[in-house]
């Protein structure tokens, strides 16, 4: 007795509506590029420079180029730490005053190891490699402590980020002001701003810039190809999550405001250097600056979100801008209204990403 069977289609068979449904091609660059924050960040920063330069050509001159990336090296630096605090969802508020105090710790430092006894008053302009190396290394303890601090205070003690740093950023500029009485430390050696303020390598790139993109390329790498980087998405993302698979979110916290804090303090240094005295009523606006930098290179406020090329190009905006402003004679202060506009614009459409991605499709 035959049996007759009825012909049915399997699940993977490629007539099924389903298969074509799961036959998705992967997108094209084209397609991924379009959506990419870094891509269109980065053709505003190429149409800002395509423009400056039409209008002066002069803008484009090597020598403006080299100030640029000169001036805004230490504002990088303190822009690659706070990127991996906001992408762990916080803040941190006192990287300003921290950058002060630094310098004023290697400054004063400095002038103690390298002052001749007998005339105090001559300065450290004739002091060696070990009291300048010395001096670097001062600073760099000093910002990595403040740093220290707002971690345990963040992670251990529980408090808001934007208070805990609030806080920090008072502490740590009114004792610059205790240690230097409020006037600017000066009689630096010569070798130290000589050399990293203003020494180029190969006599063409400044010492300045070349710290700043080798801190920015290693942390870069390190966000986006180690444990770490991993850890620090995960934290901003979702903490408790992050628990459950057993990321320590109280240590990992601690240390990225540690490395927030070293990193203001090497700032510290090179703006020590590049001025040659430290400056302290001149930061006061670095850490808004830094915060501004990082959101407008795609790094969301929300946490879990960011890219180390896309901080990197978020100071080169407002850099270029106020560059290009002077030279065609526009008033400068226009800057700052466009950087605005374009920092609330950028925090807009990230909350509009956001819902989008968490709204039921």
């Amino acid at each position: 007795m035959s049996q007759t069977t009825t012909p049915t289609t399997s699940p993977a068979s490629p007539e099924t509506p389903s298969a074509h449904r799961g036959r998705r091609r992967h997108p094209s660059l084209a397609s991924r590029l379009a959506t990419a924050n870094v891509f269109w960040i980065f053709a505003v920063l190429v149409a800002l420079v395509v423009f400056f330069t039409a209008m002066e050509p002069n803008f484009a001159n090597p020598l403006n180029i080299r100030s640029i990336a000169a001036d805004n090296s230490a504002l990088l630096v303190l822009a690659v730490g706070m990127t991996f605090v906001i992408i762990t969802a916080g803040i941190d508020l006192s990287i300003g005053s921290v950058l002060i105090f630094s310098g004023v710790v290697a400054a004063k430092v400095m002038l103690a190891l390298g002052s001749d006894p007998s005339d105090p008053s001559a300065g450290a302009t004739d002091a060696g490699g070990g009291v300048i190396g010395i001096g670097i290394l001062a600073g760099l303890v000093a910002g990595l402590s403040w740093g220290l601090v707002n971690g345990f205070l963040v992670a251990k003690a529980r408090i808001p980020p934007l208070i805990a740093t609030l806080g920090t950023l008072g502490m740590a500029l009114g004792a610059s002001y205790l240690i230097t009485g409020g006037t600017d430390v000066r009689g630096l050696p010569t070798r130290f701003a000589s050399t990293i303020g203003f020494g180029l390598l190969f006599g063409v790139v400044p010492w300045l810039v070349v710290i700043a993109a080798v801190v920015a390329l290693g942390l870069g790498l390190v966000l986006a190809y180690t444990q770490f980087g991993r850890h620090t998405y995960a934290i901003g993302s979702n903490p408790e999550a992050a628990r459950r698979v057993g990321i320590r979110v109280e240590r990992h916290l601690v240390k990225v405001y540690a490395l927030m804090g070293l990193l203001a303090g090497l700032a510290g240094v090179m703006s020590l250097a590049h001025f040659s005295t430290t400056t302290i009523s001149g930061h006061s606006a670095d850490n808004l600056a830094a915060i501004a930098a990082v959101v407008l290179g795609g790094t969301s406020l929300f946490g879990g979100i960011g890219t180390m090329a896309g901080s990197v190009i978020g100071v080169l905006i407002p850099a270029v801008m106020q560059s290009g402003f002077v030279t065609i004679g526009v008033n400068p202060y226009w800057q700052n209204v466009a950087v605005g506009a374009v920092l609330v614009a950028a925090v807009y459409l990230d909350q509009v990403r956001r819902r989008e991605r968490h709204s039921p499709k």
